[in-house]
């Protein structure tokens, strides 16, 4: 199961969105799980400037054949030009909880 399992980082600008986003991956089968990590500070270039600014860093659990529709899906809602969305692979982990996520992300 490690082998199907991906881990997908997206950023969010602010909590509203960010749970907006992750109850909208689980509720549709997207994901089994999204961790909502709030106090990202995040420094980055954009359009030729250094900019920072506070996010919210979601933390995807899905399976590998769910990855472009999960990424289609969060392209949809959310507010940034250019959203974050970086797949992991998973190597390992508990076979129970791999398992799990396969079963919630059909």
């Amino acid at each position: 199961m490690a082998e199907a399992t991906r881990v997908v980082l997206v950023t969010a600008p602010d909590a509203e969105s960010g749970r907006g986003i992750a109850q909208a991956l689980v509720r549709e089968h997207l994901a089994a799980c999204v961790n909502v990590v709030p106090g990202i500070h995040s420094i980055y270039r954009w359009e030729g400037a250094v900019e920072e600014g506070e996010e919210m860093l979601l933390v995807i659990k899905t399976r590998q054949d769910r990855c472009d529709a999960l990424e289609k899906r969060v392209l949809e809602l959310h507010p940034y030009e250019v959203p974050e969305v970086l797949v992991l692979s998973v190597a390992g982990g508990n076979r129970d909880y791999l398992d799990w996520v396969a079963r919630e992300s059909l």
